[in-house]
């Protein structure tokens, strides 16, 4: 399947553009790279089968823009958002209108492979084993508030407030859930959490309007 599947790359990052088009035609895929929304979109009706890497924050239209005008449009290839350690919020309200996934910046090779492959694996309707739910529900009730009240992007000293515990509590616990979940940041628990959650739901429409074209 890589060897015909067309990866659509959106970054205003030329340096990041060039970076992840060797690595992934040395993969099998072909590339085709943009430097901006707009620039995509004036493309759209005619693209190739494949999946869309996507920046969150770009001049002019940003990800959640776009995303939501192809939405709006009917394109159907999958959709994983890039995206900057700030941008956790948007990146789980982009999942939840519909984007396959999101990684977060830097990113390793075999971390961006691994999500180009279950995002094209779903776009083909193979199943979902529910692999983030199980994960998700290993962890205890209080393991779960702090998941919770992350993916809300609620602060450490936030979550401490409403839970009525220490900042230092809250880090043990957030340590520990990471651990249950297998993950290795904050962005990997929260997407994890967002999956779990779209599993037993579906997706939710984008709060954002869709973008004017001039």
């Amino acid at each position: 399947m890589a060897s015909v599947t067309t990866i659509h790359i959106i970054d205003d990052d030329e340096a990041l553009r060039r970076s992840l088009g060797r690595l992934l035609r040395a993969e099998g895929f072909a590339t085709v790279s943009y430097d901006s929304s707009l620039s995509f979109i004036d493309m759209a009706s005619n693209l190739a089968p494949g999946c869309i890497l996507l920046d969150v924050r770009m001049p002019g239209m940003d990800g959640l823009e776009l995303l939501a005008r192809l939405k709006w449009i009917g394109l159907r290839l999958p959709v994983i958002l890039m995206t900057g350690v700030g941008d956790i919020a948007m990146a789980v309200q982009a999942m939840k209108a519909g984007a396959a996934d999101f990684i977060e910046k830097p990113f390793d090779d075999a971390g961006l492979l691994k999500a180009i492959a279950a995002a094209l694996s779903m776009a083909a309707g193979e199943p979902h084993h529910g692999e983030a739910a199980v994960r998700v529900g290993s962890l205890s009730p209080r393991e779960r508030e702090v998941l919770d009240a992350l993916v809300a992007g609620r602060s450490n000293k936030v979550i401490a407030f409403d839970l009525g515990l220490s900042v230092r509590t809250v880090e043990v616990h957030r340590a520990r859930m990471l651990k249950r979940l297998g993950t290795h940041s904050l962005a990997e628990a929260v997407r994890l959490a967002v999956i779990a959650t779209l599993d037993r739901e579906g997706a939710e429409p984008l709060d954002a309007k869709v973008p004017k074209i001039p």
